[in-house]
């Protein structure tokens, strides 16, 4: 066990605006999952394209909002979809993970969103949640549909630059945000019906007869957290190395080190319901949290900034 580690408070940037926010309406995203009340919005994907724009989901209500620099909302598009997790590929596409419709793509200048990865070999995707691009173009992204402790299902793929998916995980119980070290040597995943980060080796193609297969790699149990009424969420990476997990309903993010150890714990101050973070501004040192439960967007000044994403490359 380590000593806790220091606090910082966040600050509001900007909140989704009332114009934007539904009233008086139940979705079946909201239903299953067991969110109570009327669903005014679900941020969810943060993320930063070369003009500093930030892009984020709303899962229920199928919709992608760019945020600029000044803290204005536009909304991009709008479709029968629930997007949960978003990245940008260099070439300025822009990926979603969609719990709904699986692996989509859209076209931020046209706010067109079409189908890009459904039903691969016949077997429906079972629930997209998250995503994150390698230095070489290669899509990874977590389909935990409605795995937990008890329904050892959800899975991770690796959709390579070629077009060739791989299954690399597929017991874990609900897999959600994920990043890739420094080095791109191993893959971490915030598995949220665990409370944990696994981290385990990137094996490819070509050295798959080491393992005998895609999904026999060795996973280890990074760290394991505590407390809360749910587990982590999204995940983001800093050039140092040190891991920033959204920790779901604990209304709270925290910083590890390299090695696993608590380095900061960044409060919320708008709620508890912290889905997911990046890095952005003009020095890539804040960190932007997406807080679900009040529709707004937070930030925090952080020490190192944030390694540099596939978009930025």
């Amino acid at each position: 066990m380590y000593a806790a580690p220091p606090e910082i408070e966040t600050k509001v940037f900007t909140r989704l605006p009332d114009e934007f926010r539904e009233k008086g309406k139940k979705t079946l995203w909201s239903q299953v999952s067991q969110m109570s009340g009327d669903i005014h919005s679900f941020l969810e994907g943060p993320s930063f394209d070369l003009e500093g724009n930030l892009y984020c989901v709303d899962i229920p209500w199928g919709r992608i909002f760019r945020i600029s620099s000044k803290g204005e909302w536009t909304l991009v598009a709008q479709y029968e979809g629930n997007p949960n997790g978003l990245k940008i590929h260099k070439d300025g596409r822009i990926f979603i993970a969609d719990r709904l419709r699986g692996i989509m793509v859209l076209d931020p200048d046209k706010g067109v969103v079409e189908p890009l990865l459904t039903q691969p070999n016949l077997d429906p995707l079972r629930g997209c949640n998250d995503l994150v691009f390698a230095s070489n173009g290669d899509l990874y992204f977590t389909d935990p549909g409605r795995s937990n402790l008890n329904n050892l299902t959800g899975r991770v793929y690796r959709l390579t630059a070629e077009g060739r998916l791989e299954l690399l995980i597929a017991n874990a119980p609900f897999p959600n945000g994920l990043v890739l070290n420094a080095a791109e040597t191993h893959l971490m995943v915030a598995v949220t019906r665990a409370n944990a980060i696994w981290r385990f080796p990137v094996v490819m193609a070509d050295d798959i007869e080491v393992y005998g297969d895609s999904t026999a790699t060795p996973v280890g149990l990074f760290i394991q957290l505590s407390g809360g009424h749910s587990g982590p969420d999204g995940l983001a990476l800093d050039q140092d190395g040190n891991l920033a997990i959204a920790h779901s309903a604990h209304g709270t993010a925290w910083l590890f080190s390299v090695g696993g150890e608590p380095l900061l714990r960044i409060r919320s101050t708008a709620g508890q319901r912290v889905t997911n973070l990046a890095y952005g501004g003009s020095e890539g040192k804040t960190l932007y949290i997406t807080e679900s439960g009040s529709g707004s967007i937070l930030t925090a000044e952080m020490e190192v900034p944030g390694r540099v994403m596939f978009s930025h490359m």
